[in-house]
């Protein structure tokens, strides 16, 4: 009555029931296999080689551990660590110290206007980490930078070069990295706080429990592992800081190499001096202790003896 038939295909081209799924699953793995597992795995066998890519691959040669060697005697690298550690510390303990109680205002006092504010503070992370990190470039300006001109205005003080002497680098990549990166935090935390039961609060406020105790004994216990899955993403992505200093210092790492990340430094290692062997071998160190932190985070986070 008016109804199309069915299309029937040919039987060598149907899949039997068991295959289908695995048919459906086949182009994920394909992808994966192409740009996920052979890039890992062709790193780590690098880290053992010596090699220049523009000799081609023939031109591979077994070193062993010495590129791990480099590594650990190349003075940059331990400095690239040093730096790497300390914009990962300066930017993410106060995003944290900053997102809780700015996730717990939001969730109690602006109900109304909840989806604005989470909005507003959730769009630098979605924005463009290029525009954000040319903004804060003229904005960081010595002479025409905004920052410089409230400073002067407000307070007297004389013009900074952020991005030019070396004690004010750091401080500005990790300023650049918390305004970008707070909002997500808060969401993050928001998200936790609408799942502890209300009930929690109202015995609180019954048994003559303030604010202040509220906060400490049912507010953190329930932030705990929300807490923990975001200081786990905030470790990660600190040890991995490349966009942000990279184009504020000009790919350079700044006067006296202050802003050089170790993802910068490793990037540098393989395009500006042609060693891929070595920079892979700090790639997998990077990689290591990226595991070493996380599994120290979660030692930290981990309930005590006698906690549920």
């Amino acid at each position: 009555e008016g109804r199309l038939p069915a299309l029937k295909l040919p039987a060598r081209l149907r899949l039997s029931p068991a295959l289908a799924p695995y048919a459906l699953l086949l182009p994920f793995f394909v992808l994966f296999a192409v740009f996920g597992l052979f890039p890992l795995l062709f790193s780590l066998w690098l880290a053992f080689q010596a090699w220049e890519p523009t000799d081609g691959l023939a031109a591979m040669r077994w070193v062993g551990l010495e590129n791990f060697a480099f590594a650990l005697q190349d003075e940059w690298f331990w400095k690239s660590l040093k730096n790497t550690a300390w914009l990962a510390v300066a930017s993410g303990v106060p995003q944290h110290l900053v997102a809780i109680p700015l996730a717990v205002f939001i969730h109690t006092r602006l109900q109304r206007l909840r989806d604005v504010a989470v909005g507003a503070y959730f769009l630098p992370y979605i924005t463009s980490t290029v525009a954000i990190s040319i903004l804060f470039a003229s904005l960081f300006s010595t002479d025409f930078g905004a920052i410089n001109a409230v400073l002067g205005g407000l307070f007297g003080i004389d013009a900074i070069d952020w991005l030019g002497r070396p004690e004010n680098i750091k401080p500005a990549i990790a300023a650049v990295v918390f305004w970008r990166y707070v909002g997500f935090t808060v969401v993050l935390y928001l998200a936790a706080l609408q799942t502890i039961p209300k009930d929690l609060y109202e015995a609180a406020t019954m048994d003559g429990a303030s604010r202040w105790q509220q906060f400490v004994h049912i507010t953190l216990p329930g932030l705990k592992p929300v807490m923990f899955f975001g200081v786990t993403l905030s470790v990660i992505g600190g040890l991995q800081l490349f966009e942000e200093p990279f184009i504020l210092t000009g790919g350079r790492g700044g006067s006296d190499q202050a802003g050089m990340t170790t993802a910068m430094y490793l990037y540098r290692m393989a395009f500006d001096f042609n060693d891929f062997g070595a920079a892979s071998a700090m790639s997998w160190l990077l990689f290591a202790l990226v595991v070493g932190l996380t599994w120290a985070t979660h030692r930290a986070f981990r309930p005590k003896a006698g906690q549920a």
